[in-house]
């Protein structure tokens, strides 16, 4: 899974990519200070994978990941090629999912790359440059469909498609808006449109605010209203407070953010909000050797979660011995399990939920 940070110039991108992956990308006072993609690999935060680990004496613990892409800062007429935009625009077409970095705060310290904070000005530009790139590759891809129904008549559907949607983003609305069908959606799911991706939104803003309350923080507030209209999601963050608790060790950051009345860091809320957007569970392994998350789409069946650890698995597929975590833990292991009948043998129609621990059996 794959996700991409993006946000006009000096809205704090690198500094929240820093934060999430502690892999230092270059972060400046200035446009255009991240040219290449910087990539970090996160863990999925699983309280689940220690209890396990502890409980079978597992060598190795391996958590599910997200993988992060900080791309460099938009501008007002990317799609145009202004600021290297075709380059980054390019990037943002190659991950699954959106985290549009919104600045929140006031901090004169800090160049706004139009003079001024205005969080839904600036998401109105970010949007409007991945509707105007998706027209160029959708005008592309009509004027290839027109020459190839001159042989093949059965492309009409799909031409009628492409207009409409062509003529939604003329209007200056993305191609999430649309409500396509299923037979729609074999065609759209292959076009790689940028305003297609899901969102999240990850309001930053600035310690007082954060420590303070952000609710009081009026740019949040219309951030907010913006998410709620699009069916989507908004996390409060602060960027450099994030960082700052990043060079802590796990004790000393618990209590730090106890101090402060906060749960859990603003990264850790957004990397399970992340994997939520995407329809994503975690599935578990466990053993003396080994506890571990495995990723995969919610409604995926037991065959096809096995072949995620080894396509042996799928293919000589017999069955899943089944238990969920919350049972495992209560009864104390897989043996007392067994005796109240909580492990379940399931075959190939068995959705894998979140939180089951399978043994799968197979023969190859």
């Amino acid at each position: 899974m794959k996700l991409g940070i993006v946000g006009l110039p000096n809205v704090g991108k690198s500094t929240l990519f820093n934060a999430i992956t502690n892999a230092g990308a270059q972060s400046a006072n200035y446009p255009f200070c991240t040219i290449d993609p910087n990539v970090g690999i996160v863990a999925v935060p699983d309280e689940r994978l220690s209890v396990l680990t502890k409980m079978y004496a597992s060598k190795k613990t391996v958590p599910a990941t997200i993988e992060f892409v900080d791309i460099a800062g938009l501008v007002k007429g990317a799609s145009r090629g202004e600021g290297l935009g075709n380059k980054f625009l390019s990037h943002i077409r190659e991950v699954d999912a959106i985290v549009h970095v919104v600045r929140c705060f006031e901090d004169t310290n800090i160049v706004h790359v139009d003079g001024s904070i205005d969080p839904l000005r600036d998401i109105e530009t970010i949007n409007l440059e991945l509707i105007f790139s998706d027209i160029e590759m959708i005008d592309r891809r009509i004027d290839r469909t027109k020459k190839a129904m001159k042989g093949d008549k059965s492309l009409q559907f799909e031409l009628d498609l492409l207009e409409r949607v062509n003529g939604v983003l003329n209007e200056g609305r993305s191609a999430k808006s649309i409500d396509f069908s299923e037979k729609e959606w074999e065609i759209m799911r292959n076009i790689p449109l940028l305003s297609l991706k899901p969102v999240i939104y990850a309001a930053n803003m600035s310690e007082d605010d954060f420590k303070g309350g952000y609710t009081n923080n009026p740019h949040f507030q219309k951030v907010k209203a913006l998410a709620e209209s699009e069916h989507t999601i908004v996390l409060p963050v602060c960027a450099r407070l994030e960082e700052e608790i990043q060079g802590l060790e796990p004790d000393e950051r618990m209590m730090f953010l106890e101090e402060l009345g906060i749960k859990e860091s603003g990264l850790d809320a957004l990397v399970r909000a992340c994997y939520s957007l995407l329809g994503l569970i975690s599935f578990l392994t466990t053993g003396p050797d080994e506890t571990r998350a495995w990723t995969i789409k919610r409604g995926t069946k037991a065959p096809q979660a096995a072949g995620k650890i080894h396509s042996d698995f799928e293919r000589g597929f017999i069955r899943a011995e089944v238990v969920s975590y919350d049972d495992l833990v209560t009864l104390g292991g897989s043996a007392a399990a067994k005796e109240k009948g909580l492990v379940r043998s399931e075959g190939k129609e068995y959705e894998v939920k979140d939180g089951d621990v399978i043994l799968f059996r197979f023969n190859v």
